[in-house]
């Protein structure tokens, strides 16, 4: 901090400079109880920071992956509605409720798999990624299922840190401006600073509030422009669960881990609790009953005709 945020007076020197002298008790409690908070604020910021960067963006299961000898089928085969039809037979067996916006399974040409609901392929990061957020260069890292939770944090302590810094070193610019303190060599530094502190806590306060939007939607940035389609069509709410429970999507059911960058969030990152799922059943498994019935209804209907 500066050296008007260490206690100085009038005269560049420092306030508490014998335990005797009145009121340094009060200031040297005031000073420590700054510097143990901005510490702690510090520590938090740097934890969840590296979470983002270091934890690595998961990727599906092998079960989603297709096998040599689906895959060598699916290439040999030309005719797009086969290749369509491969892929719903292999899609069968795995918890996908998504689709493509033209009603097709989603599948990763790059990764040759099957791709998970909310899972998305990350251009920079050359890879299909668990529920898929962005990919964010400030981390330099792909903000996914597996680190959602640290970014979200590291939001947050990043503008509890610069609030922090600028209602601290706020007072000594009013001091500066009313020239109750005369020290020119700080001036600069102290405004600069707060400078510094405001750009940054505005440009975090949006971009957390939007993210917080989000989780209170469980929706990610990608769904938010593109809704996510269903057996029904597209539906931005089909993974809106309620806020405590979108809360809890995220952060876990046991609030004492909120506040901390470990892993507490709920699911594998591979399915996903969702508002209406079609009567707990799969999707493509329900659209073949339907067909079956439709054909039944008109054998039947041809009958009585």
């Amino acid at each position: 901090l500066p050296q008007a945020s260490l206690g100085l007076g009038h005269n560049g020197a420092r306030c508490c400079r014998t335990p005797g002298q009145v009121g340094s008790g009060h200031c040297c409690q005031l000073w420590v109880a700054y510097l143990i908070v901005f510490h702690v604020i510090f520590v938090l910021f740097v934890w969840t920071y590296w979470k983002s960067i270091f934890t690595l963006p998961l990727q599906p299961d092998k079960k989603f992956h297709m096998s040599y000898a689906d895959k060598e089928r699916y290439e040999n085969e030309e005719r797009p509605e086969v290749q369509r039809q491969i892929l719903v037979e292999i899609a069968r067996k795995l918890p996908v409720y998504t689709r493509t916006g033209n009603g097709a399974i989603r599948f990763c040409d790059r990764c040759q798999l099957i791709k998970p609901d909310r899972c998305h392929h990350c251009s920079v990061c050359a890879m299909c990624v668990l529920k898929m957020d962005h990919h964010c260069p400030w981390v330099n890292n792909c903000v996914g299922f597996s680190n959602y939770k640290f970014f979200l944090l590291f939001l947050m302590y990043s503008l509890l840190y610069c609030m922090y810094i600028a209602a601290t070193v706020f007072k000594y610019v009013i001091k500066y401006w009313t020239d109750e303190l005369t020290n020119g060599r700080s001036k600069f530094h102290v405004l600069f600073l707060l400078f510094i502190a405001v750009m940054f806590f505005l440009s975090l306060m949006f971009l957390f509030g939007y993210h917080c939007w989000l989780v209170s939607r469980n929706r990610s940035t990608l769904e938010a422009f593109s809704a996510p389609v269903f057996q029904n069509g597209p539906d931005k709410n089909g993974f809106n669960l309620g806020f405590v429970k979108n809360l809890q999507q995220v952060f876990g059911e046991e609030k004492k881990l909120w506040l901390l960058p470990i892993v507490s969030s709920q699911g594998d990152g591979h399915s996903f609790p969702m508002r209406t799922l079609c009567d707990a059943r799969n999707p493509l498994l329900a659209n073949e009953e339907q067909w079956e019935d439709d054909g039944l209804d008109e054998e039947s209907h041809g009958k009585v005709t």
